[in-house]
């Protein structure tokens, strides 16, 4: 039976090997990342980047779990077939001093993604990584603080358009245009619909409905 740990000699790409992270006799210096192609959750998701995410998904997983997967799908616009992650250079970035020790934050945040299945072994040194994050389960929503669940019921309930409901998303989505048309990138319309007064749920709507349309010119 083959060595599952050893990190030498990667299979032919796409094919899965059984690989557990802090299983390894050592941290390899680089992982091979692709992404994991998943065309339910590639529609249904959430951006790693999103509002949403970092609301709701950040308390599950942790923080540097989080950048983590911010940083891999920010690399995935550039190189969408996937790259090599140097994970030395990768856990400094992230401000952990380094990738050394099979239980070093670096290295936890790594398994945490594995184990919260939005990353999976996909060789003995290379990994696939999903684009988008799936939206919450009962289960997992049920381990969030009180005024987080209480502002994820208020999030899906603005995913129903009805009445003054629609009206509010059409304004909001109105405003997100305009920003957009004037230049502002996605982080600074969301903050501008919420210092307007949108909740934040129908600002991160409108802003990834204005961002979705086909690129239009800028103003001024």
């Amino acid at each position: 039976m083959p060595d599952q740990t050893t990190l030498a000699a990667p299979p032919r790409r796409g094919v899965d090997v059984p690989f557990e992270l802090d299983a390894a006799p050592e941290i390899p210096p680089t992982l091979h990342i692709v992404p994991w192609t998943d065309p339910v959750i590639d529609t249904l998701g959430h951006d790693p980047r999103s509002w949403y995410v970092e609301q709701f998904w950040l308390p599950i997983v942790g923080p540097t779990s989080t950048w983590l997967l911010r940083r891999i799908v920010g690399r995935f616009d550039a190189e969408p077939d996937g790259f090599d992650l140097d994970l030395d250079e990768t856990a400094r970035a992230l401000g952990l001093g380094g990738r050394e020790g099979r239980h070093s934050p670096f290295q936890r945040a790594l398994n945490r993604c594995v184990s919260f299945k939005l990353a999976r072994p996909h060789g003995p040194a290379a990994l696939s990584v999903r684009r988008r994050i799936p939206p919450l389960t009962r289960q997992r929503l049920d381990r969030l603080p009180p005024a987080l669940q209480k502002l994820h019921a208020e999030w899906s309930e603005a995913q129903q358009p009805t009445g003054l409901l629609e009206e509010s998303r059409n304004r909001a989505r109105r405003l997100a245009l305009r920003l957009l048309e004037i230049g502002s990138d996605r982080q600074a319309i969301e903050l501008q619909l919420v210092r307007w007064r949108v909740h934040p749920a129908l600002a991160h709507d409108a802003t990834q409905w204005a961002l979705s349309l086909e690129p239009l010119p800028r103003i001024g």
